[in-house]
């Protein structure tokens, strides 16, 4: 057993675990890293990455059938599902040495690839190693949580952790759950000529905006998605030619080829021994305060494992509110007002701050306005012909800007400017003043904003305003 004392111990290699090992190892802070699996974590070799990689082979076949409204006659594309996953393990290649091993010792962190346990409020051992530190970090991630649906355990199933790495194309694919990672992966596929069906036991894309869902479910439709809402699945068989059924509870039957479970994550926190460490924790992870430290001041937690935002973005922003704390001795705390997230499908779909609803819940509806732009509005949207989106901001009456939701060709990056002003308390104004070039997409922000101002701005008060002024 090799003994070890160090400044951090951070148990995970993902987003987090990563972000905060760099920044500190550079600052001076004597760091050791547990990571058993692959370095990268979740986002890197099951997630963010993979799935991009392959909506883009998606898009790819999908815009080579041509655009006949524009005169340009494409063909149906042929789709060589093993050079697709190919493509998808060379974009996760190219991207590992980021996050190697050898990158991160070559900072002067210490990489031990071992599962940790803690063994006491300020020890960690793994299997051939003992850690004693002045703070831990736990960054552990998230798995795929698997329902209980009779007869799953006993078929063969894909998750986000298998699915890019086989590179059978199946004849028809279903899959349960329709959060992000089920559509976007129920598009990826339908446009690879597959055979796709979501069953989601309430409705697609519960937490964003319920106008602009139903505007992306009809994109969806023409590419060939089928969807079955509002009903879960009851059971599970598995026929001896590899064929597969799934009952649903209101005894409808749906063969498959493939199955592929999308129906949320779980905290990874079976393996710490977090009783030991006096660190407590819930069905949805591991308790933290505002500035990400346990029921043990000397252990943080950040990311996934802590059950807040699943996101990448939020991953890395938590290593940094926790590097600051631990390092400089700052009580920085996690500001969740101007969280983005987006879903890559096409058009991509993006939201940050407050849906309408969920505005009107915390405020009431008279305090509640919305400013809106159609991309048929938009004429760089006209011009390439993808005119089904929409911009919507929920704005406080006093102008300050509470959420927006998107729907539109690169969301995620049109979205950028909302979440600055967000973040910033800022006011309608300051977008609706904005110098936008033209024809662009993120010209939308600029039009929904001046929206606002609308009935104010040309009303019979401005009218009888300016026949006055014109008087003189």
């Amino acid at each position: 057993m090799t003994h070890h004392d160090c400044d951090i111990c951070i148990i995970g290699g993902g987003s987090g675990g990563l972000s905060l090992a760099a920044g500190a190892a550079q600052m001076g802070a004597k760091i050791l890293l547990f990571e058993s699996g692959a370095m990268g974590g979740d986002c890197l070799n099951s997630g963010c990455v993979p799935s991009k990689a392959l909506l883009a082979a998606a898009k790819a076949a999908h815009y080579a059938t041509g655009a006949p409204r524009m005169g340009v006659i494409g063909a149906p594309p042929q789709i060589d599902f093993p050079s697709v996953k190919a493509h998808v393990a060379e974009v996760i290649d190219g991207i590992a040495p980021h996050d190697s091993i050898e990158r991160f010792e070559a900072l002067g962190v210490t990489v031990i690839s071992e599962n940790a346990a803690f063994r006491g409020p300020r020890e960690v051992a793994s299997e051939n190693h003992k850690v004693r530190a002045k703070y831990f970090v736990i960054a552990t991630g998230s798995f795929p949580d698997i329902p209980q649906i009779n007869g799953l355990s006993e078929v063969d199933f894909y998750t986000n952790e298998t699915i890019f790495a086989d590179p059978t194309k199946p004849d028809c694919l279903v899959i349960i759950g329709g959060g992000p990672i089920g559509i976007e992966m129920a598009q990826a596929h339908a446009r690879l000529g597959v055979d796709v069906t979501v069953i989601e036991a309430v409705s697609i894309m519960a937490p964003d905006d319920i106008e602009l869902v139903d505007m992306l479910k009809t994109q969806l439709e023409s590419d060939g998605v089928k969807f079955i809402e509002g009903v879960s699945v009851a059971y599970v068989r598995q026929t001896k030619s590899r064929e597969i059924t799934l009952i649903l509870a209101n005894g409808v039957a749906i063969e498959a080829s493939h199955i592929l479970v999308a129906t949320g994550r779980r905290p990874d926190i079976d393996r710490l021994n977090l009783p030991a460490a006096g660190v407590k924790f819930g069905k949805t992870g591991i308790v933290t305060d505002q500035r990400l430290r346990t029921s043990n001041k000397r252990v943080y937690a950040i990311g996934d494992v802590t059950g807040r935002q699943q996101f990448t973005h939020m991953a890395s922003y938590h290593a940094s509110i926790c590097l600051r704390n631990v390092l400089f001795k700052y009580p920085a705390k996690i500001d969740e007002t101007a969280v983005p997230w987006v879903t890559y499908c096409d058009p991509e779909l993006a939201h940050v701050g407050l849906t309408h609803d969920a505005a009107i819940d915390r405020l009431g509806r008279e305090n509640v306005m919305v400013t809106r732009w159609d991309l048929a509005d938009n004429d760089r949207a006209r011009a390439d012909h993808r005119t089904n989106g929409m911009l919507k901001a929920v704005i406080h009456k006093n102008g300050r800007i509470l959420g927006a939701s998107i729907l539109a060709p690169m969301a995620g990056e049109i979205i950028q400017p909302w979440i600055l002003a967000i973040a910033n308390r800022q006011k309608i104004a300051n977008l609706a003043t904005m110098i936008a070039p033209y024809p662009t997409y993120g010209e939308a922000s600029k039009r929904a904003a001046g929206n606002f101002f609308t009935a104010k701005l040309f009303g019979k008060p401005t009218q009888k305003l300016v026949r006055f002024l014109l008087k003189f």
